[in-house]
């Protein structure tokens, strides 16, 4: 099997997808820059798209994990929504240490959201996008159950996770810097994400090579629950709330942004990198969308939908003739 995880680990280089983003990403601010220089290239905008991009970026990051593994997960915004209001909660008694015993109670709630997904899909082989769909259901039930179907407010110290600055870069940015460089250490270096490509690749031959399938699977949608419930905490800081259906547009974005991101829908191929370039370049492209009062937002979901068509058609043209240049 070691051998088998250092030939994968070889057949990692930088990914060509990371190439084309980061020139997208260029060009999409230089085209900014010329056309709306004054009222998108400034300190305040960058700062306030570093705040907003955090929440389904984190998100995306855990889409990502599953669809390496050659799975997907629909309740991810379910499993951020549920963190927040566990969070927001735990915020509203009026004791000592509730908001570290919040933050601690939004992690293990995302991770334990997480854990299930990768049991039911695991253990009891049902499909990713059947189990996550139920799951969602789930979490958003007991998401309304909690909160009576109304909004969990929170104020106070929370507050500052959203708003803090440090040199000038928010907070919330900076946290998925570092969640980003620790996945992508973990899935490009270590022997789990290895294992975890291998999985995506073919189950049957990683369980051949003595590769803990199910064990495998589980860490990677905990590791998407783990994320989802930082996005969730996030989320209530910056909004001041937590509700069962708050970003229920974000499923959609952040399985595109894994997508544009190189990451391949049927798992084993992608780089973690791809995926906060990806987060970038929709966050800027959103943002300077505002700047035209003329497109309406009912106009988002359709640019996004076909957004993701032209990429999957993209990276499907591009792997076919890839394909033929080795035949």
């Amino acid at each position: 099997m070691e051998k088998i995880l250092k030939q994968k680990k070889k057949e990692l280089p930088f990914d060509e997808n990371v190439r084309r983003l980061v020139i997208i990403l260029i060009v999409l601010l230089i085209v900014t820059g010329v056309t709306k220089s004054t009222a998108f290239i400034n300190l305040s905008n960058f700062q306030s798209i570093g705040k907003q991009l955090t929440e389904y970026g984190l998100m995306s990051l855990g889409m990502g994990i599953c669809m390496l593994s050659g799975g997907i997960d629909l309740s991810t915004v379910y499993v951020a929504n549920l963190s927040g209001i566990c969070a927001g909660l735990i915020f509203q008694m009026n004791m000592p240490g509730n908001i570290a015993l919040g933050c601690l109670a939004a992690l293990c709630v995302g991770a334990l959201c997480g854990t299930f997904n990768g049991i039911l899909i695991s253990r009891f082989h049902i499909p990713p996008m059947l189990a996550t769909l139920g799951s969602y259901e789930l979490f958003m039930g007991i998401s309304v159950v909690l909160s009576g179907g109304s909004t969990v407010s929170v104020h106070g110290e929370i507050e500052l996770l959203s708003s803090l600055t440090i040199l000038n870069i928010p907070l919330p940015f900076i946290i998925f810097i570092l969640c980003t460089s620790v996945l992508a250490f973990i899935m490009g270096q270590t022997k789990f994400g290895m294992r975890a490509y291998l999985v995506g690749t073919s189950a049957k031959a990683a369980e051949f090579a003595g590769i803990h399938v199910n064990a495998t699977i589980i860490k990677c949608y905990m590791m998407s629950g783990l994320l989802a419930g930082i996005a969730g905490l996030i989320s209530l800081s910056r909004l001041n709330s937590a509700k069962a259906d708050f970003g229920t547009s974000y499923t959609m974005q952040t399985i595109l942004v894994a997508v544009l991101g190189g990451i391949n829908p049927n798992g084993g191929a992608g780089k973690i990198s791809g995926i906060a370039f990806a987060v970038i370049i929709l966050q800027l492209l959103s943002s300077y969308l505002n700047q035209f009062p003329a497109i309406s937002n009912y106009y988002r979901d359709l640019i996004w939908g076909a957004a993701l068509l032209l990429v999957l058609v993209f990276n499907v043209e591009i792997s076919r003739r890839a394909g033929k240049k080795k035949s």
